[in-house]
């Protein structure tokens, strides 16, 4: 899956949380603002996103948020390694819980696209323009993503290799799929065409 984040422009600071309803353990401030950027992006774009502003939602100073991260951009690869790491999870329940009538494919392409509608603003900063450089956290999550849809694919397959040409070509199939699906939906373009979640079910049964 892609590994880049996207650089952003600074807009209008988030309302911030008073600090004392946004206690963090010692030790875990990293954890602490990485979480209170994903929700804050249950309210507003990635685009808003500031240190400064996310600081003062867990009760620290800018200076400490620093310590952790460089700068802004960086803040922005750990929230998003973070949401590949979620969005694996996600994906992985998906396979545990499928209906005997549906496929693991099937069901983890539905999960794919209701996180993407669930968390618009984390799914387009994890999958937004960026330079080419990244983090290795955000590589390595978003790798491991990867791999669980190559799992399923293989199990579909019946190879014994995530390596094998079969699953890669499959695997990368199944995602441009599920992947266009989820655009289509979070612009809004498949209200023009029905029940939006019927369609989506409609779509990847016909891909099996």
């Amino acid at each position: 899956m892609p590994r880049n984040v996207p650089t952003v422009n600074i807009s209008a600071p988030i309302p911030p949380t008073p600090p004392e309803k946004r206690p963090y353990h010692h030790g875990r401030l990293r954890e602490a603002l990485v979480a209170a950027g994903i929700e804050a992006l249950d309210r507003a774009p990635f685009e808003e996103l500031r240190v400064r502003e996310l600081a003062r939602r867990v009760g620290v100073s800018p200076n400490a948020a620093y310590r952790h991260f460089a700068d802004r951009e960086a803040l922005l690869a750990a929230i998003a390694a973070e949401g590949f790491r979620r969005f694996g999870a996600s994906a992985i329940a998906a396979n545990k819980d499928a209906p005997a009538s549906s496929t693991g494919l099937h069901s983890q392409g539905l999960a794919y696209v209701r996180f993407a509608r669930e968390h618009r603003a984390l799914f387009r900063l994890m999958f937004g323009p960026m330079s080419r450089t990244s983090t290795d956290e955000l590589a390595r999550a978003s790798a491991a993503t990867f791999d669980v849809l190559r799992s399923a694919v293989a199990a579909e397959l019946g190879a014994t290799e995530l390596d094998d040409p079969r699953v890669m070509v499959s695997a990368v199939y199944a995602w441009s799929l599920v992947h266009g699906l989820s655009y289509l939906a979070l612009d809004g373009r498949l209200e023009t065409v029905g029940d939006v979640d019927a369609m989506i079910d409609a779509v990847l049964a016909l891909a099996k």
